[in-house]
């Protein structure tokens, strides 16, 4: 199935909800829902708790909520868990793991043009993990990576967060239109959801920075219509600190759903 575009609104899966309905009521309140994943709900519903429960060598600690890998427990429990290594069902997320996530897919979803979730990948996961002797077991970049190393990989969806990093992501317009030109999603990370970021804006300050983005770009040869037509809308990053909890989260959905609004009228994208 084709992945879609034309401006559709999707989120990233962490959350600051406490209220599972209530945040998958805002998760189903974007194009393409999203499963969401609640940390401050349960330790559980952490993405890297959840992408460590198969996972040999595991020492999970409920109370103080750490995460820690030990060699010793790795080697005794290897051989167990490479007999389950053609049973992808044996490594699904328990319920007990994920509530939400088993809520989601109790859901009628088919008529929504996509459905998003997210996992842990090796390397976020190895940083966050630390071993017997409280070292980390991997490196993580946030933020402003190697665009033009991300773009030349196999990814078919590309999300990031514009609203600090656009100015920076125009440069690498060579490597954006060969990854649109292959079929690759850009996902247009727009509203900021940190408290302090969202009240210094507004509708027409986030709409001027994205147009003057797409402007730059097509002024090195990426034509807008072809880019929109590539492109998904989406919150600029998740966030769990801010002093309103989920407040400003969701107001961000709420300016990101119309300024996909706008745009689409701006673009004729409106049926």
């Amino acid at each position: 199935m084709a992945i879609p575009g034309n401006l559709l609104t999707t989120a990233m899966g962490v959350m600051p909800h406490t209220d599972v309905d209530r945040a998958l009521e805002m998760a189903l309140s974007l194009d393409i829902p999203f499963w969401p994943q609640l940390p401050l709900y349960s330790y559980y519903e952490d993405m890297y708790v959840q992408a460590s429960e198969h996972f040999p060598g595991i020492l999970l600690d409920m109370e103080k909520r750490t995460l820690r890998f030990s060699m010793e427990k790795f080697m005794a429990e290897l051989e167990e868990t490479m007999a389950h290594f053609e049973e992808p069902e044996y490594f699904d997320i328990s319920p007990t793991y994920s509530v939400v996530y088993h809520k989601f897919l109790e859901m009628d979803l088919s008529d929504r043009p996509a459905i998003r979730g997210q996992l842990e990948g090796p390397i976020s996961f190895g940083f966050n993990v630390v071993d017997q002797d409280d070292r980390p077991r991997g490196v993580h970049l946030c933020g402003n990576p190697d665009w033009d190393f991300l773009l030349t990989l196999d990814l078919d969806i590309l999300s990031m967060d514009v609203y600090s990093n656009g100015e920076i992501f125009v440069n690498y317009a060579t490597g954006i239109k060969r990854f649109l030109e292959r079929g690759g999603i850009l996902v247009w990370g727009l509203v900021p959801t940190n408290f302090e970021p969202f009240e210094k804006e507004d509708m027409e300050s986030l709409e001027a920075l994205l147009q003057d983005i797409w402007s730059k770009l097509a002024s090195k040869g990426i034509d807008t219509e072809f880019l929109i037509s590539r492109s998904l809308l989406s919150p600029a990053t998740c966030c769990l600190v801010n002093p309103d909890k989920e407040k400003t989260v969701e107001k961000a959905f709420k300016m990101i759903k119309e300024l996909c609004e706008r745009l689409k009228q701006k673009y004729g994208l409106t049926q």
